[in-house]
């Protein structure tokens, strides 16, 4: 079978045959439909992040999937049955976190993320998977089934913040998202179409024009030009803000942060960056959070239900919003297409097999 592979670090993918794997009791084979690619598969191609596999010398790259049960081998599922599959397993078998249905908050050692770190991932015409990590999907969602994965990062995200606030009575009425990439956009839409949230922002640093910027307009929010207005100065400019939703990796942002959120406000944050050593008023910020009851948190992965409330999100998001989110599903013909960055990409997939 063809399968996307790279060695990390190499900065182009390749494609590569391997073996079609055969299913192990409790597996099912999926024949992959597509694969969506995102800032994680480019950081692993630059080599910035992951591991490969024991006796690997290339991984095979993909954590957003959609595929169709092949062969269900036994487990409940049924063949000809649409499904997403979770990134996390355990490395030896189980732990006490996948026991607990907890993956996403073992801590590093404790998981391989296919894909990403120590296991290959879906960019392939065929994988096999555990039954319990493979969530269906209706067949009329099967097409944009490669966006359940990013949007059950922020369904996590969401649900964490709002838990960190459950102490009291928090209803978010503003929100800002830090970062108007495909992840950024994909929650700003969240914000607005399912949360209904009075008053919406995405922060970035290009001009306009540019679809990402159209699309923020088109949903309502407010773009806000970093190099206009850096983080700490949103409240002047525009509000203090309840919700605080960090995609992109630049460290500076965790602890401007705490300067955007309005009292009671809290700040997720999700990007992952590079070390970086620089000066920050550490009293102040700590005086902001315990005067002002703010609150960071870091999230990061998802579980089985953090995926099925995906599934439901995703079905409740306007086909104009994913009709222009999506700017490219590209055969196995013309993949390298799909790793494309230029202005007018916004979120790429492979398509390995027809629906």
């Amino acid at each position: 079978m063809k399968a996307i592979a790279v060695e990390p670090g190499a900065g182009t993918p390749v494609l590569v045959e391997k073996p079609r794997p055969d299913p192990k009791p409790g597996e099912a084979l999926v024949r992959t439909l597509r694969v969506g690619v995102d800032g994680t598969d480019h950081e692993v191609i630059a080599g910035h992040h992951g591991n490969l596999p024991d006796g690997a010398d290339r991984l095979v790259l993909g954590h957003e999937a959609v595929g169709i049960v092949e062969d269900a081998n036994g487990t409940d599922l049924e063949e000809g049955e649409f499904v997403v599959p979770t990134v996390r397993r355990a490395p030896n078998g189980t732990n006490e976190y996948f026991e607990r249905g907890e993956p996403d908050m073992a801590p590093e050692g404790k998981y391989v993320e296919r894909g990403i770190v120590d296991g290959h991932g879906f960019m392939a015409e065929y994988f096999t998977s555990p039954a319990e990590y493979l969530v269906p999907i209706p067949e009329r969602l099967a097409p944009l089934g490669f966006l359940v994965e990013p949007i059950s990062i922020s369904e996590k995200a969401i649900e964490h913040a709002i838990a960190s606030r459950s102490a009291f009575d928090w209803e978010p009425e503003s929100a800002i998202v830090l970062g108007n990439g495909s992840l950024g956009l994909i929650t700003l839409a969240m914000f607005e179409e399912v949360l209904e949230i009075d008053r919406t922002y995405c922060l970035g640093r290009r001009d306009r024009p540019h679809p990402t910027i159209d699309l923020i307009d088109e949903l309502g929010a407010t773009y806000v030009d970093s190099r206009e207005t850096p983080v700490p100065e949103i409240p002047d400019v525009y509000e203090s803000i309840d919700l605080v939703y960090e995609a992109t990796g630049h460290a500076k942002h965790a602890f401007e942060t705490v300067d955007a959120l309005a009292p009671n406000g809290v700040g997720v944050l999700l990007g992952v960056p590079e070390p970086w050593e620089f000066e920050v008023d550490g009293g102040r910020l700590h005086r902001e959070l315990v005067l002002h009851n703010k609150a960071l948190l870091g999230t990061v992965n998802s579980h089985r239900g953090h995926f099925e409330a995906a599934i439901d999100t995703l079905s409740q998001l306007p086909t104009w919003f994913t009709d222009e989110f999506v700017t490219g599903v590209h055969g196995l013909e013309e993949f390298e297409r799909a790793f494309d960055t230029g202005d007018d990409v916004v979120k790429t997939a492979v398509e390995f097999s027809r629906l």
